[in-house]
């Protein structure tokens, strides 16, 4: 589950300020394994100042492309984003584990649907990789980009998204957003409520939107959505994926756990029984015990640490993914989760 192959990159492109896109080489007997879906990640490993580091970045190619890249945007103090942009040259070798996540498009040329994505900054990794694929696996069907960004400069793949634009003309749209530049044909300012009801509303009023697809911060995730339920768009038909969360919320001191759990943790059909502090999250407990558990953010943000809670109870510090029908069903988030009870047993097989 949590196994990665050694790639070497292939390629390395600017896309922005502070921007690259990176191509790896997926030998032969590693292609079925490296096999995606558009808008999942991949988790990538590197050991940095003697210390592991391992970060998600969604794939931007289409699924037909033969591709395997991602996008990495430099953020302030950022550990592994800093190496790639300023460290990483074609030809190195990369830990890579396969493909995953829950953001996902998949195609049906059998009916003819419309899809409107929102993004911002580097949100539009994972749109990139479904607006190519809804434009060449569903031939019929149209695409709406409202993108917001500071400027022209900051704007990742603007150039392929333009000739993207060109190349579908009758099916592709795009309405830029720039904070910190005027120009033409481009809304000043951020995603808000006034810039959804314009597009949907007004410049694209006529066309049926079956799917929307959000991706960015947390707080143009909410606006947008708020602003699509409130016009009645079914929340079945919102997908979103953040990349960048508010502050963990922190649990009332009276109702944080603070006794003994003993847990059995199973992870790619090995099972491990130990005692952990309910202090402790269950991902690092795992981790503790030399437990080979998948995670990457650990922030709540990513479902790589994603299990099913089989016995016992926990509290979750955070939730930025799982629906309540997911947690209804167990699915828990390993790297928020505190126990509750005096034992629980925890399956990341069982995903």
């Amino acid at each position: 589950m949590s196994s990665f192959h050694k790639l070497s990159i292939k390629n390395i492109k600017k896309e922005a300020n502070k921007a690259i896109s990176i191509a790896f080489n997926v030998p032969e007997n590693l292609k079925e394994i490296f096999t995606f879906k558009a808008g999942q990640y991949i988790t990538l490993k590197a050991t940095l100042n003697d210390n592991e580091v391992r970060r998600d970045y969604s794939i931007c190619a289409s699924p037909k492309s033969g591709e395997l890249q991602v996008a990495v945007k430099e953020v302030k103090d950022g550990t592994f984003s800093a190496y790639a942009n300023n460290d990483l040259n074609v030809g190195d070798i990369i830990e890579v584990a396969p493909p995953k996540g829950r953001f996902i498009f998949e195609p049906n040329d059998s009916k003819t649907k419309n899809i409107a994505a929102f993004a911002a900054g580097s949100g539009i990794t994972p749109i990139l990789s479904i607006i190519k694929c809804a434009l060449e696996e569903e031939v019929h069907s149209k695409v709406i980009l409202v993108y917001g960004n500071k400027s022209t400069e900051d704007t990742m793949f603007i150039n392929e998204l333009l000739e993207l634009q060109q190349a579908y003309k009758d099916r592709f749209s795009i309405q830029f957003v720039f904070s910190k530049q005027d120009k033409d044909d481009s809304i000043f300012g951020r995603i808000e409520k006034s810039t959804v009801n314009y597009v949907m509303l007004n410049k694209h009023k006529h066309v049926e939107v079956d799917a929307f697809y959000l991706c960015g911060p947390e707080a143009m995730i909410h606006t947008v959505k708020d602003v699509l339920t409130d016009n009645g768009i079914d929340a079945d038909r919102i997908h979103f994926e953040l990349f960048k969360a508010a502050k963990p919320v922190e649990i009332e001191e009276k109702a944080a756990p603070s006794g003994k759990t003993t847990v059995t943790v199973t992870v790619d059909d090995e099972t491990t029984t130990f005692e952990m502090s309910q202090k402790q999250t269950v991902l690092e407990a795992a981790l503790d015990e030399d437990i080979d558990a998948p995670y990457s953010c650990q922030g709540g943000i990513c479902s790589s640490c994603l299990a099913r809670l089989k016995e016992g109870e926990i509290i979750m510090r955070q939730n930025n993914i799982l629906t309540e029908k997911e947690v209804a069903e167990g699915l828990i988030l390993t790297c928020q989760a505190h126990p509750t009870t005096p034992s629980i047993v925890v399956d990341y097989d069982d995903v």
